[in-house]
């Protein structure tokens, strides 16, 4: 389940990677949405995005945060830990869980490898606050969590 996520937009919002111009790195922020941008940060993870925006516009949000369920004993393998709290409580770490990387960027999410799907309904108190790990565009409080949840990255009131 994700908990934890945040917005990134185009022009007018100085933390995104399309603030400046479009680039071929940022490129699959332009869309179509529904698809996966992957890029790799500061030298050694990747992050992974869902673009949202129609088709031209640039629009993604980062999945910072998951709370696992199945394949489990997979991902403590991958992330060398039996901690399950450490999982996928982070950007990086949610990658290197699910085994995402650069072969991903622009993957469809509603294929077979990758792909994003309903769980049961469950309604719970989300937070928002500025995003993490940014300079610019802190005053946008486009970072999202759900309160209370052990596996969202940075604990907030």
């Amino acid at each position: 389940m994700i908990v934890e996520t945040e917005a990134y937009t185009g022009k007018a919002d100085p933390g995104s990677h399309a603030y400046r111009r479009r680039t071929l790195r940022n490129e699959p922020m332009f869309g179509p949405p529904g698809r996966a941008y992957v890029y790799f940060c500061y030298g050694n993870h990747f992050l992974f995005n869902i673009v949202t925006e129609k088709q031209g516009t640039a629009g993604a949000v980062l999945i910072r945060a998951l709370e696992p369920g199945a394949g489990m004993e997979i991902m403590k393998k991958l992330r060398k830990t039996n901690d399950i709290i450490k999982l996928s409580n982070g950007p990086g770490k949610l990658t290197q869980a699910l085994a995402i990387d650069r072969k991903h960027n622009c993957a469809d999410l509603s294929g077979d490898e990758l792909f994003v799907a309903n769980g049961p309904a469950k309604k719970h108190k989300i937070s928002s606050g500025s995003r993490i790990g940014i300079k610019h565009g802190l005053d946008k409080k486009w970072r999202f969590w759900i309160k209370g949840n052990a596996y969202v990255s940075v604990r907030n009131k």
